[in-house]
């Protein structure tokens, strides 16, 4: 089975999405789901090719303008980005629907 890719979305790339990431490790890391794991910026999220991709709601108006397939990508939005349980209760289904739960 081919290794699940989880993209964190934020404006520069740099700050809350590697937060967000740091946050969501420790979740998949309780549920022993092994997955790769990057943070990029919002104008480079469109041209990757994640299966999951965990932003903040805040970006949820930008990311409807681009044609992302959300059959192949799942795109999660958190209203707060460091908070696990958010992080558990809005992954974990996603995980279950792919195959990896």
């Amino acid at each position: 089975m081919k290794k699940l890719t989880i993209l964190f979305v934020c404006g520069a790339g740099l700050g809350s999405s590697f937060a967000a990431q740091m946050a969501a490790e420790d979740v998949l890391n309780e549920k022993g789901v092994d997955a790769k794991l990057e943070h990029t910026d919002i104008s480079s999220a469109v041209s990757m090719q994640p299966d999951i991709i965990i932003t903040a709601e805040n970006f949820k108006s930008q990311f409807e303008k681009f044609s992302i397939d959300e059959e192949k990508i799942a795109i999660i939005y958190l209203k707060n980005i460091v908070s696990k349980v958010e992080i558990n209760e809005k992954i974990t289904p996603v995980l279950q629907a792919k195959g990896v739960l």
